[in-house]
């Protein structure tokens, strides 16, 4: 059937439908002779006859292979299954389809409804047997083909990547280069950008601290603004997926890998769905070269983040928690001696916590394993840190201030790479202004804007600059080392110092805290395991119901008990406060605190501390003398009884033999009009007639 004479004249009547494929859009800029030859299927189906012809170029740059929605096909089978196609022109099978399914199905409808398929070598009506089974052969060479092709490739892609020599896709900060193969970017800024996230990582430890630290200091991360090519960057605000793509990518460790992910294939409404990136565990990776390039940081240190990242996660079994702040000093460490289970933290109150274990109850519904408070478990844990420390403080320090320079100096490097990058770009868009023709406003205005946008962008990185002025190191600073070596416990305790800063301490040192309680002797027992494989062991008074750590020191109990038959309660706080003594609760102390004290203890107050002493108040006095306290106030107000006081409105004290002198006695005796002064200038209201 090569004639037009052939076909019959109800498929003549019909319309001729020219299918155009190809299966990437590279080919579709590339290989433009294959779209050449299919579109001149054009005029082959004019010479076969049919005068109403139409071109279905719509999947240009689809794959065949089933695993894609074709809609240019989809529209083909509706019209053959209308009735309006008398013949499919395609260059070859392999355009109409490359798997079984869309192949059979097309042929199925096309002998349904007499249409016919034709190609460069033939007219074929899929009613007849012979052709069927010619065009079946011809799909079944297609599917066959398409999966050669595919094992060749990709089996050539895998012998060239176990070499290293397959040219993947690279992250940002590593180049291919034509002659030199695969190496650094030459951008410093870049590359700084980079070992600036590794740098930060090993000082916090954590992520999310890295984005924290960076987002602090305004600084940007290069986003590739030219796709896949990764040639041309937009530098943005840094990001967390930024910070955890670098950290999690072997690739800077100087390691090439290749097949570290698979694709998954589902079937979506009747269709195979094939998609890609899901990650494979490290086990089964295909490739793995270790040293294979120059990294940014070694497969050591990439194991390690790789550990600490994985210990940061939340609420992962068997690790220990990064320090990350809160109220807790031991939080992540404490184990439980008797089920080996993380002791968790329990708040109470305003500011009280307590480390228990209570999985056992939670789950089992057993009861806790242990239960103690967290004051005096960090405070002996405490000590024991500064006292292994103390030994290496000055070296410590040292250590410290060189990598507090370190950063200030990376710090201002980077500062210096964005202002130079910056004066690059205004100095780039002034050209463009100077270049372009003045009259043409459209172009000039928007050229003279960017290059104002750019000016300020140098005159922003120019203030981030100027204040980040490294510190010289001063003459002293071994003296305040030194310093800092016999006052580590102040140190410690700092207001500047975060939880945070002390939990990454404490961890720095310390592996793990096995905790236990000694119910008989009612102790804590706290095993230390120090990184080195060094082992101490604690024991700490665990207190009773009740007591608690807001206890009066006992100095203080014993200066206001000396103090308190001889001054006042103002004195005795003003002494406690000269002295640095501090409440129980670590507060001043006041008159008020030190009343409070002495009535909680049955002290006494100044003068009248003896009941029976030389020395009573108005009370013991009206008690003596059998009369009331404001007899004894009217007799001390005009002056017939003798009283002091030791400040002005303060408790009269008098002295016990002063209430038998005669004075007194006649002035109680005394009937009558009230007993007053006679005064030599009253005038009486009344006088005598």
């Amino acid at each position: 059937m090569t004639s037009a004479d052939l076909l019959p004249a109800t498929v003549l009547k019909r319309k001729a439908v020219v299918y155009v494929r190809q299966s990437t859009q590279t080919q579709v800029q590339i290989n433009l002779e294959s779209q050449r030859r299919q579109y001149d299927l054009v005029d082959e189906a004019r010479r076969h006859g049919f005068s109403d012809v139409e071109v279905i170029d719509d999947d240009l740059g689809r794959s065949a292979s089933g695993t894609m929605a074709r809609p240019g096909f989809d529209r083909l089978v509706a019209w053959i299954c209308a009735g309006e196609v008398g013949a499919v022109l395609c260059f070859d099978a392999s355009r109409l389809a490359r798997n079984g399914r869309d192949w059979h199905h097309l042929l199925e409808l096309c002998g349904l409804v007499g249409a016919r398929v034709i190609d460069l070598d033939g007219v074929y009506d899929p009613c007849r047997p012979n052709d069927r089974l010619l065009l079946g052969m011809k799909g079944s060479i297609s599917e066959f083909e398409l999966g050669v092709l595919r094992a060749r490739m990709y089996d050539a892609a895998r012998s060239k990547a176990r070499r290293g020599e397959l040219r993947i896709s690279v992250p940002v900060g590593y180049v291919w280069d034509r002659e030199m193969g695969l190496g650094f970017d030459p951008d410093l800024r870049l590359r700084e950008a980079i070992r600036l996230i590794f740098a930060r990582f090993r000082e916090l430890g954590s992520a999310r601290q890295v984005l924290l630290s960076l987002t602090a200091e305004q600084l940007h991360f290069p986003r590739p603004s030219d796709g896949k090519r990764m040639i041309a960057f937009d530098w943005t605000p840094i990001r967390y997926r930024n910070v955890i793509s670098v950290l999690k990518n072997p690739f800077y460790a100087g390691a090439y890998i290749y097949g570290k992910t698979e694709h998954r294939t589902a079937i979506v409404d009747g269709r195979a769905q094939k998609t890609y990136g899901h990650g494979r565990p490290f086990e089964e990776w295909e490739v793995v070269l270790k040293d294979h390039h120059e990294g940014y940081i070694d497969w050591a240190e990439f194991e390690r983040n790789q550990k600490q990242l994985a210990a940061n996660s939340f609420s992962r079994i068997g690790e220990a928690k990064s320090g990350r702040g809160g109220q807790a000093l031991l939080v992540g460490l404490l184990t439980c001696a008797r089920c080996g289970r993380r002791l968790k933290v329990a708040y109470y109150g305003r500011s009280g916590l307590a480390y228990r274990c209570d999985s056992p109850n939670i789950m089992l519904g057993s009861p806790r394993c242990l239960t103690f408070g967290s004051s005096r478990i960090e405070a002996a844990v405490t000590r024991e840190l500064l006292r292994a420390v103390e030994p290496f403080a000055i070296e410590a320090a040292r250590e410290a201030e060189r990598l507090r320079m370190e950063k200030v100096n990376d710090r201002r490097r980077i500062l210096e790479l964005d202002l130079q990058q910056a004066r690059y770009d205004a100095s780039l868009a002034e050209r463009r202004y100077a270049a372009c023709d003045p009259d043409n406003r459209l172009i000039a205005a928007q050229l003279e804007k960017s290059w104002e946008t750019a000016l300020r962008r140098v005159e922003a990185c120019q203030a981030r600059l100027e204040p980040k002025t490294p510190e010289v190191p001063r003459s002293t600073d071994t003296a305040d080392f030194t310093g800092l070596a016999t006052d580590l416990e102040t140190a410690w305790s700092s207001p500047n110092v975060s939880m945070r800063a002390r939990q990454q301490l404490l961890r720095a040192l310390v592996v793990d805290i096995i905790a236990d309680v000694d119910e008989a002797a009612r102790d804590v027992i706290l095993t230390i395991h120090w990184r080195g494989g060094q082992h101490s062991q604690l024991r700490v008074r665990k207190p009773k119901s009740g007591e608690h750590g807001c206890r009066t020191p006992d100095e203080a109990l014993a200066v206001i008990r000396s103090m308190a038959a001889r001054w006042s309660d103002e004195h005795i706080a003003a002494t406690l406060n000269r002295m640095g003594t501090r409440t129980g609760q670590g507060k001043t102390w006041t008159a008020h605190r030190v009343g409070s004290l002495r009535r909680v203890h049955g002290i006494h107050a100044y003068l009248s501390a003896e009941k029976d002493g030389e020395w009573l108040t108005m009370r013991d006095a009206a008690t003596a003398l059998g009369v009331s306290s404001y007899t004894i106030r009217r007799l001390i107000k005009a002056g017939v009884l003798p009283a002091v006081q030791v400040v002005p409105d303060a408790p009269h004290q008098i002295r016990s033999s002063d209430l038998h002198s005669e004075a007194v006695s006649t002035a109680i005796a005394r009937k009558g009009r009230p007993c007053r002064e006679d005064s030599a200038n009253t005038l009486p209201m009344f006088p005598d007639t």
